[in-house]
This record gives C-alpha cells, structure tokens and sequence, in this order.
C-alpha cells in the first residue's frame, strides 16, 4: 500500500509548520510595524521642534520689529525643509506678518499613510523678548505634511515585514529538517517494511531495528509491533482453519466441493434480485443422473462417487457461462445461468451439457457411460423466488425422466416446444444454402416525381421442406447467432448484384438494387472488399448498389460501423439507414454518418392516417430528411391514402403492396416491362 503524497504526515507537518511560522512572523512584523509608526510619529514632532527652534529668534526679532521684510526671509527658510505646507509669524489677534502655503505633496501612498500619521500635523511656539519682562509678541506656526515621512515609513515597513516572514519560515523549515530527519524518515522506514507484510504470514517479515533508535520510544515500538505480528499470525492461523473447517461443512458438498443446496439459495438470492433490478432473465438448471442407482449396483459406490466427482470437473467447464453451480444432493445438480435475454440461451447450455455426457468415463480402465435429464425454470415467468423455481426445475426434471430419459425440458411446454422447433430451425439454416432452399424475391421502389420504377429491394426467403416458408425475422437472428449469416450475406450479395447486371442488360439500366445488411455483416471487417469486388465483376456503375443497414445495428459500434460505411461509399453505393424511427440514439449522429437515404418504417406509415402520432414522426422523419439533403422512401404503403398524404409531405419514395408484393426475378422483370409500356402510353404521371 503507497502513501499518497497529499495524505504524508511529513507534509502536513511542513504545512503546520510553516503556516505557523508565517503566523509568527506576521504578527512580530505587524508588531514592529506598529512600533515604527509611532517612532515615525515621534520624528514628525521632533523634527518641528528643531524647525521651530532654529528660526525662533529671527521671528521674535521680526515681530519685535514689525520687519515684513524679515519676516518673509524667515518664512522662505522655512520653506527650505520639503515637509512644511504652511508657516506663519504674527499676533492672533491681529493680521499676520508673513505667512506661507504650498500644496499636499501628491505621493501614491497617501491612502495608507494618512490615516496612521495624520494628513498634516501643527505645530507652535510662541514669541517672547528677552527679560526681565519676556513679553509676548506673537506665535511662529507651522504645518508639516507627512508625505514625505509616511514614504519612508512603507518602505521601512516592507522591509521590516517581508525579512520576519523569510526569517519565520527559515526558522520554520529548519525545525521541520529537524523533526523529518528525527522522527518522520524512521517512521516512513518502518511503513515501508509493513507494507511488505504478507497479511496471511504477518511474521515472516519482522520489522527492523533502526540504527540509533534502539533504546527510544521508536525502539520500543518496533518490538512490540514484531511480537504483536507472530502472535497475529499464531491466533490468524487456527480461526481460519476452524472457519473453513465450519463453511465447508455449512455451504459446500462434502464430496464434491460445489456449493449445497443452502450456499446455492444464497447465490441464486442475489442473482434474482439483480435480474430483477436490471430486468433480465434467469435460467435454472436441473441435471439428474439416469440409472445412477443401477451405475452403484454394477459397479460400487466408490464407483459412484468417482463418477459424481469426474461429472463435477465436466460440469465446471461450463462455469464460463454459469452465474453458480451446486450439488443438491445424490445424482442432482443445478446450474444457474444469469443473466440472458433469450430462452434459447437456456436450451443451447443444457443440449452443450448432454453432449459433453456423450463422452465416457474412464475409471479403473472401464467405460461408464452417463446420461442426464435436464429441467429448465425461466425467471421471471416462471417464478420469482428461489424456492419455486428450484422446486419448478426438480418437478420438471422428474417429469422429463418419467417421459423420455437423456433430454432437457422446460418447465412451460410452450416455451419447450418453441425451444425445439428453434433448435431444428438453427441446424436446418446450416444447410439451407448448400440445399438450393434460399430464394430471393424484389419489391419495386417508386419515384414520386413521374411514378416510375426506380429501384427494387432484394429480400432473403427460406423455402423449409417440413416447415414451408420461414419469415426473416425468425431465421436472420438465427443465422446471426449460429454464425452463418456472412456466407448467407454474401451469397445474398452476389445474387442481387448478378441479377441486377442482368436487368441493366435487358434495358433497365437505370434501375437500382436495394439490399439490407446484418448488423453481423456490418461490423464484419471483410464486407468492403466484398462489395467492391462484387460491383467490378458484375460492372455496376456507381450509386446502382444502395446497401440498407439498420438504426440499432448502427449504435452497436457505431466506430466501426463509420468506418466500414465510407469504404463502401467510396466504393460506389449509396448508404440507406432502414426502419428509421425504430431506434432510440442515431439523431445525433446521422450528420456524422456517410448516409444517402432515410427509410422510415412501415409500422409508422400504415397507421399514420388515423393515429397523429405516427403522422407527426412521418412528418418530421421527411423534414429532417430534407434539412440534411437526404432522399426519403417510405416502406408499406399499401393505400392510395397513405401515398397522397406522403407525397404531400414531400416524400421522395415509395414501396409497399399498393405498388406490387415481393415478386421473383421473372415475374419482376414482366412486372417491369409492364409499368415501362404504361409509362410510355400516358403523358402525365399515373398512379402505378
């Protein structure tokens, strides 16, 4: 453990020190500052009293005489010294003799020092003649302005202040040298050596004696720190092997060393309330042993534990996605995923764990062969507590075993069944492709400025031979998480850019080929090279390939995502953001994104003529596409309604049923033929 500088002893010590010293040293300098102000005030009088004195007589003889003449030399040596302001010589009674004044000397430090030594001081004396009789003849008076000494005293007090704040804090950092070299360095030496103190073995490192402090307080302290170390680890030693001695009693399988099932309430405990707080699932494992009982009869039951411990070694590989693992009790184990989004999740552990059973045991050079039955609770439509499901999954297990052994089962049979079919559906889409099942099908794209077919969109279809005709949105998910989404990808690619070289071939050269990307497909670092290899074996000239790719696909990376869009700008094809409106953050990066087009989604547009809510987004979608110079298409119009209403909103582009369903290339390319002969045979824009 390092000491932080801000939290050192030695600093804090320097701080005290020298905020103390500083303290001192400004309190003794305002002190003899104040001194200095008095002895200033003290010059001010004598150095009137010399004046006075000095050119006494020749007022007196001056006044004696009545000489104005006189009186006036007397007043200009007066005015020799540079603090007189004013000087007079006369009777008070009457008008005076001679008399002087000049100006208040202009300095910058008048505002402080007139009020500590006053802004001019007056001084008088009287006029007497000789004895016997000393009669009076009038008074010689002056002023004197402090300027000149106040400036002297600011200097002389800078000088006074700033040499007892050195002298202080020279003072005070000598002390601190002293107490640091004395006292803090052994300390932070003794710090050092405790911080390399095994906590689990605190006497296996002693702490040293210092040199010199052998017979100190420090001395003493080092001493009795080594002997409280040994007796630390002594006491330390024999707790934790009776608390360990006691858990593993408490909470874990004798056999095994998994949790029970009391430590495994606990843990599930804490993962449901934290799958509640962030409101996810949970799933809850049940595996039990088939014919174990027959397994300890044909063998032993040191047979069987064998089996038991080799299972729990199995059962922990898997610990990569558990969020815990116990034994229950017998040839019972739970397994407690957290954690997850989808049932599937649920049912891809318990098939990986009946897989991994698949291979045999070997003890004592035999083969043992296990099967499992596995139940299956979901949190939280299962239940919402621990008990339940742990209770939900052990009756479901049981039921599975009364049925068919060597298989799992959830405890809905709905979500079982679902399950299954997805199962089938996921290992059918591995082969699909090679099976010549995936077929594409083209919806046309509608330019609304003279209704003429402008573009079509390719859409993936899965011909199922039991099944029949699997939608999208089941089978993507399923390619994305199997993996077999980038060849589906780029097969889809290359059979939408062949067909659209064919179409340009057959006259339709300025028709458009729209083509939606996987979020899988969009961060894969290959799919740039892929396009542009595609667009130059089939020819396509620039802005004929539009590739859709989808908001939240978009703000999963939305980095990389950048990057991947402007190579393929750069390849050539415009960039469509789909089912725009859907997502929840991509406002404020659409500026920053290489996008041509804004798709809004078909769940805005075919309920937007009686719900203003999807009219206000339709509304604003095209505004906002306006404002970044962005082509707006919309996607299921169906109604010559919903296309009046677009159009008038200033929508660039329309595809839906109203225009034509998905249709095959054959039929498409008649479709085609079709709206061109019409096109041909009107002179104003129709309505396809």
């Amino acid at each position: 453990m390092k000491l932080e500088l801000k939290h050192s002893l030695s600093l804090k010590l320097l701080r005290v020190v020298l905020l103390s010293a500083l303290a001192v040293g400004v309190v003794l300098s305002c002190a003899q500052i104040v001194f200095d102000a008095y002895k200033t005030r003290q010059a001010v009088t004598n150095d009137a009293q010399r004046i006075l004195g000095m050119f006494r007589d020749p007022s007196t003889q001056a006044v004696y005489s009545l000489d104005r003449e006189m009186g006036m030399q007397v007043i200009e040596g007066l005015f020799q010294h540079e603090s007189v302001r004013l000087a007079s010589i006369g009777h008070p009674n009457e008008p005076m003799l001679a008399e002087k004044s000049r100006d208040l000397t202009p300095l910058p430090t008048r505002w402080l020092t007139d009020p500590i030594l006053g802004q001019e001081q007056n001084f008088t004396t009287k006029l007497v003649g000789r004895g016997p009789y000393s009669e009076y003849y009038g008074d010689l008076s002056i002023t004197l302005d402090t300027a000149r000494y106040g400036e002297s005293f600011i200097t002389s007090s800078v000088v006074i202040f700033i040499a007892g704040v050195l002298r202080a804090l020279a003072m005070g950092l000598v002390l601190y040298l002293v107490y640091h070299w004395l006292l803090t360095k052994p300390l932070s030496k003794i710090i050092e050596h405790l911080s390399q103190i095994n906590p689990d073995r605190p006497s296996a490192h002693k702490l040293p004696m210092l040199a010199g402090n052998e017979k100190n307080e420090l001395g003493l302290w080092i001493n009795t720190a080594n002997q409280l170390l040994s007796s630390i680890e002594r006491n330390t030693h024999l707790r934790r092997e009776a608390e360990n001695s006691l858990l593993r009693m408490a909470q874990y399988d004798f056999l095994t060393g998994l949790p029970n099932r009391q430590q495994l309430q606990q843990q599930l405990d804490q993962i449901l309330h934290d799958a509640g707080r962030l409101q996810r699932r949970v799933a809850i494992l049940c595996v039990g042993l088939d014919d174990f009982k027959g397994i300890n009869e044909q063998f032993s039951y040191q047979t069987g534990d064998q089996l038991l411990l080799a299972l729990s070694d199995r059962l922990r590989s898997h610990s990569g996605r558990l969020g815990a693992l116990a034994r229950l009790g017998g040839d019972q184990f739970a397994l407690v995923q957290a954690d997850i989004e989808q049932p599937y999740e649920a049912a891809e552990l318990a098939q990986s764990i009946l897989d991994d059973l698949e291979r045999p045991f070997m003890l004592d050079q035999q083969e043992v062969r296990l099967r499992a039955t596995i139940g299956i609770t979901l949190f939280p439509e299962d239940g919402d507590s621990t008990e339940k499901l742990l209770q939900k999954a052990e009756q479901t297990m049981t039921l599975a075993k009364s049925r068919s052994r060597n298989r799992y089962q959830f405890y809905i049979a709905s979500v079982d069944s679902e399950m299954r079919r997805r199962r089938e559906l996921e290992k059918d889409l591995r082969e699909a492709l090679a099976l010549n099942q995936l077929f594409m099908v083209y919806q046309p794209q509608v330019d609304y400025r003279d209704h003429r077919i402008v573009g079509v969109e390719a859409l993936l279809r899965w011909q199922h031979p039991q099944h029949g005709l699997v939608p999208p949105d089941l089978f993507i998910p399923l390619a994305e998480q199997n993996g077999t989404i980038i060849a589906i990808g780029e097969w889809v690619l290359d059979q939408a850019c062949r067909q659209l070289r064919e179409w340009h071939d057959q006259g339709f050269s300025e028709l458009r080929m729209a083509i939606n990307l996987s979020t899988v497909q969009l961060h894969h670092a290959e799919l740039p090279r892929v396009v542009n290899n595609l667009m130059q074996v089939y020819r396509l000239p620039p802005r004929s390939l539009e590739l859709e790719v989808t908001e939240t696909g978009l703000m999963e990376d939305i980095t990389t995502a950048a990057q991947h869009l402007l190579s393929l700008r750069r390849s050539g094809a415009l960039i469509a953001i789909d089912d725009f409106g859907t997502g929840y953050s991509s406002l404020s990066y659409l500026k920053s994104l290489p996008l041509d087009k804004i798709k809004i989604d078909k769940s805005f547009v075919q309920d937007l003529l009686d719900d203003e809510d999807d009219a206000t987004i339709v509304r604003a979608i095209i505004q906002l596409g306006k404002s970044l110079g962005m082509q707006v298409i919309a996607e299921g119009v169906e109604t010559l309604e919903q296309e009046t209403y677009i159009i008038a909103q200033g929508c660039n582009e329309g595809q839906g049923y109203f225009y034509s369903k998905p249709l095959p290339a054959r039929e498409l390319l008649l479709f085609l033929k079709q709206s061109r002969r019409l096109n041909q045979a009107v002179t104003t824009p129709a309505t396809l």
